[in-house]
């Protein structure tokens, strides 16, 4: 019981948000597909490769130590309530008192549990933050002259890339194609909160349209429905540019934010998300075509 509630409380943290996508990355971006979009305040692909392997006396976020105490802990939480529910039954089967674990012992193991999932989460995600940097990490308010080199090799590496999309298609002009993905971007969300892809089925490749009607097609099943309400667009920005296999690739990093929240078709009752809470979200959609003025496709969906 114990583990069937700690299960439901961290799928829910993970399902709140269901907006086109399912707030998960997904797709294709051809080669660069396992890799994470560069933009030019982040450091390259090339250059994140080349970091240095950390010490062998640097704690690993999420593991070691971490791992050791959060299963100590639980292990000896559950060995304890095991033990006090066999001596309790020994009691009872001899003087008639029994014993075992109780509502409360339940819900304070799940709760535990919950607590160290979110610690080994966040320094998880610290971790990879602080691994962007360089060979470390700035001090004292000082920021390494490599965080500056890195962030123009990134603008550079754009730049480049842009301009071989220019060869082949002289047309092309960066701040027209990102009005362009601001505008899938709302088309792609209409279509997602109505269940019906086919207005958009020229937008997106083969292999999204899967992804976006499976789970459609799982809401339907479930009678629920994703409301997108107040979708606001702060800023389009391209980030990452390549050619590969005779296509353009382009990425583009999507800050916004906007109500998102699932009801029960019968009963309108909310089940997922807020009516009232905003969602802040980054998220990186990868467009390809192929080479020359031809129309983009949404490929991937990458979550920074």
């Amino acid at each position: 019981m114990a583990a069937v509630m700690f299960l439901s409380i961290t799928v829910m943290e993970l399902t709140a948000h269901a907006r086109a996508g399912g707030s998960r990355s997904s797709g294709s971006s051809g080669s660069r597909s396992y890799s994470r979009p560069a933009s030019p305040s982040s450091q390259p692909r090339q250059q994140q490769q080349a970091a240095p392997a950390p010490s062998p006396f640097q704690q690993q976020a999420g593991g070691g130590f971490m791992r050791s105490m959060a299963g100590g802990i639980m292990g000896g939480m559950l060995g304890s309530m095991l033990f006090s529910s066999f001596a309790g039954a020994g009691a009872g089967a001899a003087g008639g008192m029994g014993g075992g674990i109780g509502i409360f012992e339940i819900i304070l193991l799940a709760g535990i549990g919950y607590l160290i999932y979110r610690f080994i989460k966040k320094k998880r995600a610290d971790s990879q933050s602080l691994s962007l940097v360089h060979g470390g990490y700035s001090q004292q308010g000082t920021t390494p002259a490599s965080v500056y080199h890195t962030s123009e090799t990134a603008v550079d590496e754009v730049a480049t890339g842009l301009s071989h999309v220019r060869q082949l298609d002289s047309s092309f002009d960066e701040n027209r194609f990102n009005d362009l993905v601001m505008d899938i971007f709302f088309k792609i969300q209409g279509a997602w909160m109505n269940r019906n892809l086919a207005p958009v089925s020229g937008l997106l490749t083969n292999e999204m349209t899967r992804i976006f009607q499976d789970d459609l097609d799982r809401m339907l099943k479930d009678k629920q429905i994703n409301r997108l309400e107040n979708i606001a667009v702060r800023k389009v920005e391209t980030s990452e540019v390549w050619q590969e296999s005779g296509h353009d690739y382009i990425t583009a990093s999507i800050y916004a934010n906007l109500l998102d929240y699932t009801t029960d078709d019968t009963t309108g009752t909310v089940v997922a998300g807020s009516k009232t809470d905003p969602v802040k979200f980054e998220e990186c959609w990868t467009f390809t075509r192929p080479v020359g003025n031809n129309p983009w496709q949404l490929s991937a969906i990458n979550q920074k």
